[in-house]
This record gives structure tokens, C-alpha cells and sequence, in this order.
């Protein structure tokens, strides 16, 4: 994922709304979890996904210095899966794409501070034996020491992509292919099926989530958010550090105080739009009692961050602009009520 695919998120007008929230204290915050992505480690070569090692280590001193509860992605998806709550102050770690700095780089770092992680393997890329990537003689080193190693498709394909003219039954195969493919070879290569899948791109529509919800027990994306007992396990946030402004410890320590946002219902919904023109775009909150009044805004990549109107615990805009771009995220926000921390969370419009 480069910058470039994921800046608009924070160059359209919201990003002084996520960074207004205070920190408060540890016993005063739900449980609210943050995964964090991570691509390259110290390499200058690519910019817009690379963490500088200065920064990458003042990061995860930063999350020992103040006791976070760093812990197994594993870990964190049996309580999602079991309903239980979330412990507070509680992070996991995780890494697309196996590039071969995680090995040289990063994993020195984390198995300093003795912090779990998990690796999502383009399987394509270590099949082929591309120079950037992991081994598989690596990889089986670093799962030895306790290093996982789950999915990032076999590909990395845009999954979201929906040739014209393709019927429906031959793109769910098209998609389920390629997965399990990936599937095969990491449990041939590594001994164990992979449990988990992190979407290439972030890329995902309803059917990419439905195809990949039925071969894992639990889906990834790409979209920024924290993790709460009201996420969904086949559609769990991540926040991702990389870049230039992405990467400092102020934004690193920024995201470790968001809270997820609740919501169901969203208008439009996750399957690819047939309407490009939605007259209305929203969703309804699960627990509106939490929020302060007149704090809502709603962001569409394309429309740019607007306050939302807010209906009983339906939030939304109306809109009069067709949507023209291939993939649009959507994000709704507010203040906690008690806290004033920023809540928020996404979901993605595509066109077919």
C-alpha cells in the first residue's frame, strides 16, 4: 500500500478533527484495542511505505516505557470472537507483505522488547523469490522464535476489482482462487493453515468479505480505526504507519488515544454501487449515548470531511454530487462524551 493509495484519508479536510482528541487516563478509557501495519523498516527506497529506524525504535519504547499491553493478534481475536472486553491500553502488531528489512531490521528491535508480532505473507512474491522478500528459510526462522505468519493473498491483486462483464458466480471464484491458493502453499511450506487474512490494498467489497470470511476467522483491512468488543471479525481496522508525517512518534502516540465508533446500517452499503448518486450517504450508531452533540462529521474521500446531521442515532449527509472515483472510504466521527477522545470508523464504497 503507498501513500499516495491512503493519503487522502487525512488531506481532505479531517485531519484536524482526529487529532483534537486529549489523552486521558488509562482507568477512565474503554478497551479499546489499536492494530498497527507496518511495510518497510529503514529504507530509503521507498519513502511513502518505509518507517526510518529512529522512529520505529522510539515507537516501541514508547509502548514499553508506557506499559502497553502489547499482545498476540491471535490473542486479540479470540476476545473479539468470544464477545469478551478488551483490556485497555492493548496493541497489536502486525506487518504486510514480508519484505526482507522485517527480518533484518525490525525483528532485532521486537525481540528486544519481547513484543509479538504477525507477519502477512504475499505468498506470489516468495514463491517467485524476489529479492525484497523474506525467505521461506527466513520466515521458518522466525516462526521458530514465535514469529506468525498469516495471509495477504497469493497475488496481491486488487480483489475489489470487478472485470466488466464478469457474472457475479465467476468473480467469488475468481477471488476464492486466489485465496486459496495462497492457503495451500503457506500451509504446505510452514506446516499450519493460516487463520487470518489481511486484504491487499485494502481493497474490499462485499463479496471480497463474504469469500474471505468463509476461509479465515478473521479479515483485515486497511482502514484506519481502533479495535472495540463491536468490531467485526471480517472486517478489522488497522492503523497504519508509514511515510513522512505518518511515521513520527506524535502520530504514533495520536492513534494510540482513538476509540472506535460503532455503527451498522451504513448507506451505501459494502456491495459495489449501482447508484453513484446516493441522496444519502450515513449509517446508524450503535451506542449514540457515548458521543458528544454537534461533534459528528462525516468524510468521503471524494466530498471531502462535512458536518453531519445526526436523526436519533442515524448520522448523515445528504448528498447531490456523483461519485465518479473507483474506490471511495467513508468515515464518521465525534467526541467521546466523558473523555473528549476522537472516535471514528470507516467503511469503503467501489464501483463495479
Amino acid at each position: 500500500m503507498s501513500l499516495k493509495q491512503v493519503a487522502w484519508l487525512f488531506l481532505a479536510g479531517f485531519l484536524p478533527i482526529l487529532l483534537l482528541s486529549a489523552p486521558v487516563a488509562a482507568a477512565d478509557q474503554r478497551g479499546d484495542a489499536t492494530i498497527f501495519i507496518y511495510h518497510h523498516f529503514g529504507d530509503d527506497r521507498y519513502p511513502t511505505t518505509n518507517v526510518g529506524m529512529p522512529e520505529f525504535k522510539a515507537q516501541m519504547a514508547y509502548l514499553a516505557e508506557h506499559d502497553y499491553n502489547v499482545i498476540p493478534l491471535a490473542e486479540l481475536v479470540a476476545m473479539l470472537a468470544a464477545g469478551s472486553p478488551l483490556p485497555p491500553k492493548t496493541v497489536v502488531i502486525t506487518v504486510d507483505d514480508a519484505y526482507r528489512t522485517t527480518y533484518s531490521e525490525a525483528w532485532p528491535v521486537l525481540q528486544k522488547y519481547n513484543f509479538p508480532f504477525t507477519v502477512f505473507i504475499y505468498v506470489e512474491a516468495l514463491e517467485r523469490g524476489y529479492s525484497n522478500y523474506l525467505t521461506w528459510e527466513q520466515v521458518k526462522e522466525m516462526a521458530a522464535d514465535g514469529v506468525d505468519f498469516q495471509d495477504h493473498s497469493y497475488s496481491h491483486h486488487r480483489l475489489a476489482d470487478w472485470p466488466a462483464g464478469m457474472s457475479e458466480a465467476d468473480y467469488r471464484a475468481r477471488v476464492r482462487r486466489d485465496l486459496q491458493k495462497s492457503i495451500e502453499i503457506m500451509t504446505a511450506r510452514l506446516g499450519e493453515r493460516p487463520r487470518f487474512f489481511a486484504i491487499p490494498y485494502g481493497e474490499y467489497n462485499d463479496i471480497v468479505l463474504e469469500e474471505s470470511a468463509r476461509l479465515y476467522q478473521a479479515v483485515f483491512t486497511q482502514d484506519a480505526g481502533s479495535v472495540s468488543d463491536d468490531t467485526p471479525l471480517n472486517m478489522i481496522p488497522r492503523e497504519p504507519i508509514l511515510g513522512t508525517n505518518w511515521s513520527t512518534l506524535e502520530h504514533f502516540v495520536q492513534v494510540l488515544e482513538r476509540v472506535d465508533l460503532p455503527f451498522t446500517a451504513m448507506t451505501p452499503g459494502l456491495e459495489p454501487l449501482r447508484d453513484r448518486h446516493p441522496e444519502r450517504i450515513g449509517a446508524r450508531l450503535l451506542h449514540p449515548e457515548r458521543y458528544r452533540p454537534g461533534t459528528f462529521g462525516l468524510f468521503v474521500s471524494e466530498l471531502g470531511w462535512q458536518q453531519a446531521k445526526v436523526d436519533g442515532d442515524m448520522v448523515y449527509i445528504e448528498n447531490d454530487r456523483e461519485l465518479t472515483r473507483r474506490i471511495n472510504r467513508v468515515m464518521i466521527s465525534a467526541r467521546e462524551r466523558e473523555t473528549g477522545r476522537t472516535a471514528l470508523r470507516f467503511w469503503m464504497l467501489t464501483s463495479p
